[in-house]
């Protein structure tokens, strides 16, 4: 198992990104790595930084502005290659449809559930493990 994860958080709102830090704790799960936070304000710092590369999980803020996580997810997902597995925060259930057409590996609802939340990044992170040992 590799020694820290790499977890890119973009949200406009510092408030968001701390409810993430907070819920994933040092890790989401015993049998994933320990977190590493990148945080970004803005959509064109997450693409920097996805060009770069090292990036484990991404999470995105659907509630961002001026450029919401949903239309972002997308952009990635049709950019970058290898993209990632992404996260999406979304303010409301109905709105899961939308995380689906956005290409979202797994969303989870505003505000920020601790338990709901880990669970699915420690999902993501192992898909991800998953994927580089193959």
């Amino acid at each position: 198992m590799q020694a820290t994860a790499t977890v890119l958080v973009y949200s406009d709102d510092a408030n968001t990104r701390e409810q993430v830090r907070l819920a994933t704790g040092r890790r989401p799960a015993p049998d994933v790595p320990v977190v590493e936070f990148l945080e970004c304000a803005t959509a064109a710092a997450v693409l920097r930084e996805l060009d770069r590369g090292g990036i484990d999980v991404v999470v995105l803020d659907g509630e961002a502005a001026p450029m919401g996580g949903m239309g972002l997810c997308r952009q990635i997902k049709d950019e970058i290659f290898r993209c990632p597995p992404v996260l999406l925060l979304i303010g409301r259930p109905q709105d899961a449809w939308l995380a689906t057409w956005s290409r979202a590996d797994a969303a989870v609802t505003l505000p920020v559930e601790p338990v709901e939340f880990a669970a699915a990044l420690a999902s993501l992170m192992r898909r991800k493990s998953l994927q580089q040992s193959a």
